[in-house]
């Protein structure tokens, strides 16, 4: 088994580890999760020896082969599956040995090795390991130069998955994936002999390939039984335990601190004082739980409102250099519309999101759309193109220079950019800070339409969840393209599937878009178009009617829950104000406290009826959904 025992390191004043401790036992699938920046990469990097840890032990059985993702990419002029071959670096040498050996006994034993390892069937494998993420025959034939930079990170990834470790780890393995490709990865690592460490931030991912959830915070690793959804349950239920204990110690400090105060002066009870003084030295504290949490992401409301459709386009045909990638194009959405793009990388997502954001003409036809129709517009690549040595208040200027400087950090402040952030270089802020800033600029103007071209990569699990509920509020149109399966099952209420130079809907949900391409081995397009039986159809155009007539009551549910969480937050801070001691001092502030007093009041009555908002929504969903 492997295992860290009180491993502790620093960078600098900074102390990622503090006597961390876990164990993982063979042929466990964990998922390793933790905000971002805790040191969830620089662990994985300490189990192979990469990173040398300041003190501690780590535990791995000799005989186990470690694999790990790695950023270089392979590059060369073998195709892929002469890559991947060759990353089982025992077969070739095999192999190449096969070819020179003489002597009788060892020419027995290597076949005898080369059968164990199934060296018959390896090329079949790894072209069943390509196909799975994305490399159809043709593919399969090109060299390893022709390919860009994302796809021969795919291929390193097919190279390590050959290599079949005992302990693999994956950190971040679908950030170079497409939809498809993710959802080959789930049930590939479901069925995976060997240890798995996964570091993720696709929920989904977590839920169904993992079956135990390593979690660092503050320094310390705790390994809770369960997938993620019940990690976080069970830390839940940890953490409010945790603060009902807390509470109990602090009622008990202030009785033993009463009780000194009054009797330590008192010679019949100062032995009596003394003696719990020294029980509350003796006392080990609880510490509060302070968790920074998701920020907020707030997508304005558009304004003013548009009839719908919004956009339509008749017969039209868009590509690049005189060839159309995608052809004879006739579609329309509307204002209220939630709509994902599904299909494999390289068949014309991103270039219909670029379409319909203007930044790509068409070749032919016409498309129609109101002149007052603003639309924002998402991609990661976008990100290269910020200036590093501004800040996101000069970002934002920049974008809005009619705003006054509190308008300007009004908008920023939507996205979690307080006074201290938003004067940060650009240069020095994480990947997830700066997807969020470019959010925010895309939404500066209000727009009537969101066009989010993978708009989670960069983003933690929690702030995934955040961008889900802003999605859910928003009250324009969305059309997104994203490999994380949870944040479309979440927010989508349509399917286009781009396929074939073509676009058209796909009558179903995840769930049936998961079944069809389990059933084809991967190719949703062909998944989807070769689908028969009309019982099948009609099961799938009755669930799209579904998802439909429900997609209010979804949003209702969103915009319910964000504001309980709002006046529970408002709650709190004003409980936490009236408990300030300076306001019952003889000369205290007795009209401030009436007027937090009543301002209480008046927050618990909104947070009753919202509640009670709250329990009608979740009825009116949980009854209603597909």
């Amino acid at each position: 088994m492997l295992r860290l025992d009180q491993i502790t390191y620093r960078i600098g004043p900074r102390t990622l580890f503090d006597g961390a401790s876990a164990t993982i036992n063979p042929g466990h699938r964990v998922g390793f999760v933790g905000r971002n920046g805790t040191g969830k990469t620089t662990l994985l990097g300490m189990l192979t020896g990469d990173i040398e840890f300041d003190s501690g032990t780590i535990s791995v059985p000799s005989r186990w082969r470690v694999g790990i993702t790695r950023q270089e990419a392979p590059d060369g002029p073998q195709n892929p599956v002469e890559i991947v071959l060759a990353a089982d670096e025992e077969l070739a040498r095999l192999h190449r040995e096969a070819e020179t050996a003489t002597d009788p006994h060892r020419i027995a034993e290597i076949h005898i090795r080369l059968h164990d390892k199934g060296a018959s069937r390896a090329s079949a494998r790894a072209a069943r390991l390509l196909a799975g993420l994305g490399f159809d025959e043709a593919a399969q034939r090109r060299p390893c130069h022709s390919f860009s930079g994302g796809w021969r990170m795919r291929l390193a990834l097919a190279a390590l998955l050959f290599t079949e470790p005992d302990l693999l780890l994956l950190d971040e393995p679908t950030n170079h994936l497409d939809l498809e490709a993710t959802l080959w990865l789930e049930n590939h690592l479901r069925h995976y002999r060997g240890t798995v460490l996964l570091v993720s931030h696709d929920r989904d991912l977590l839920n169904r390939a993992t079956e135990e959830t390593l979690h660092l915070e503050n320094g310390k690793l705790t390994l809770y039984s369960g997938n993620y959804d019940r990690f976080e349950e069970t830390r839940r239920m940890r953490l409010a335990q945790n603060e009902n204990l807390r509470s109990r110690q602090d009622a008990q400090k202030q009785r033993i601190m009463k009780f000194v105060e009054r009797f330590r002066y008192k010679a019949t009870k100062s032995k009596q004082a003394q003696s719990r003084l020294k029980m509350l030295e003796r006392m080990e504290p609880i510490p509060e739980h302070r968790d920074e949490g998701a920020v907020a992401l707030t997508f304005p409301a558009p304004k003013p409102t548009l009839a719908s459709p919004l956009l339509t386009t008749e017969d039209v045909s868009v590509g690049y250099d005189g060839l159309a990638v995608i052809k004879n194009l006739t579609l329309r959405f509307n204002g209220d519309d939630r709509i994902a793009l599904i299909g494999a990388n390289g068949n014309g997502k991103s270039t219909l999101i670029k379409l319909l954001a203007g930044r790509l003409a068409p070749m032919a036809g016409t498309i129609g759309k109101s002149s007052k129709l603003r639309v924002g517009y998402f991609a990661q690549h976008q990100a290269d193109e910020l200036d590093l040595a501004a800040s996101p208040l000069i970002a934002m200027a920049r974008k809005r220079p009619r705003d006054t400087e509190t308008q300007v950090r009004a908008q920023l402040g939507r996205f979690g950019f307080g006074r201290e952030k938003a004067e940060t270089k650009i240069g020095d802020l994480s990947g997830g800070e700066k997807a969020r800033l470019l959010l925010a600029l895309m939404s500066a103007e209000a727009p009537h339409v969101l066009l989010l071209d993978e708009p989670a990569n960069h983003l933690d699990i929690d702030s995934r969840q955040t961008l889900v509920q802003a999605i859910n509020a928003f009250e324009g149109a969305v059309v997104m393209v994203s490999h994380d399966p949870h944040l479309i099952a979440l927010t989508a209420d349509r399917f286009w599937l781009v396929a074939d130079g073509a676009v058209r809907p796909f009558e179903g949900d995840m769930d049936d878009y998961r079944a069809l391409l389990a059933s084809s081995g991967g190719n949703g397009a062909k998944a989807a178009n070769g689908a028969t039986g009309n019982d099948k159809k009609e099961r799938r155009r009755e669930a799209g009617e579904r998802r439909k007539a429900v997609a209010h009551l979804k949003r209702e549910l969103a915009s319910a829950e964000a504001e309980v969480e709002k006046l529970e937050a408002r709650r709190e801070d004003l409980t936490r104000a009236i408990g300030y001691p300076a306001l019952y001092h003889d000369q205290g502030d007795s009209a401030n406290l009436i007027t937090l007093q009543k301002n209480l009041g008046q927050v618990e009555k909104d947070l009753s009826a919202a509640e009670d908002r709250w329990a009608k929504a979740q009825g009116n969903w949980d009854a209603a959904r597909p």
